[in-house]
């Protein structure tokens, strides 16, 4: 059999979702939804005394922890992925009972945890505060001539979190000279030149920087 693309337990018990149709060798019941594999031949749920169980999809991964915590009987329900070539997780078996206690402690926790989103949102939005002045400062400490207002443009840009830009890099964060020249260089590029013009006229990157590298230079030579 392909491997899991996230191994299972030792003990787990393993249902599939057939890629083709398949009938019970038991009672003869089919095409099947999902099946047991038993001394190489598929059982359907019912024949494998799992058919009292309920399909609960992947996805909300603390409700499906605490599922199989509260059921004494539980399944890792898995689908093989042909571009893959492996068997991938689409959920779990487990008794209904056991999902609505689950349902439950979920239920009940969801309070506590909106809050604390909203306390980290709050210090992330604290730390981005204060790490966009941080870059702002180095901007204006390499580039005096830079306006003020512009040096936090630019920090604001470069170190947007999420984006991947050069400010949330690791050099960014350090706030490295290379990292930050890079991202005044970037502004330039774009705001003070014809840079986004030639790029749309179809000249290529790598030409369109040659053209204006001039330009850029002088911009940067002034705020020096």
């Amino acid at each position: 059999m392909a491997h899991l693309a996230t191994p299972a337990h030792r003990t787990d018990l393993l249902v599939f979702q057939p890629v083709r149709r398949k009938q019970c060798a038991e009672c003869r019941s089919g095409p099947l939804a999902m099946l047991v594999l038993e001394d190489g031949a598929p059982r359907c749920l019912d024949c494998a005394d799992l058919g009292h169980l309920v399909f609960l999809p992947r996805g909300d991964t603390a409700l499906t922890r605490r599922s199989r915590e509260e059921s004494g009987l539980s399944a890792v329900v898995v689908r093989f992925n042909r571009r893959k070539g492996r068997y991938e997780r689409q959920g779990v078996l487990v008794e209904e009972s056991a999902l609505a206690r689950a349902e439950a402690r979920c239920l009940a926790d969801a309070e506590a945890r909106r809050r604390r989103r909203v306390r980290d949102a709050r210090r992330r939005a604290v730390e981005d505060v204060r790490f966009t002045e941080a870059f702002a400062a180095e901007i204006r400490r390499l580039f005096p001539g830079c306006p003020a207002d512009r040096a936090r443009g630019i920090a604001a840009h470069a170190s947007l979190r999420g984006s991947g830009r050069v400010g949330r890099s690791a050099a960014g964060r350090a706030l490295s000279e290379g990292a930050v020249v890079s991202a005044v260089v970037a502004s330039v590029r774009h705001l003070d030149t014809p840079y986004d013009q030639l790029l749309m006229s179809g000249v290529p990157r790598h030409e369109a920087r040659r053209r204006i590298a001039v330009a850029v230079e002088g911009v940067l030579g002034g705020w020096r």
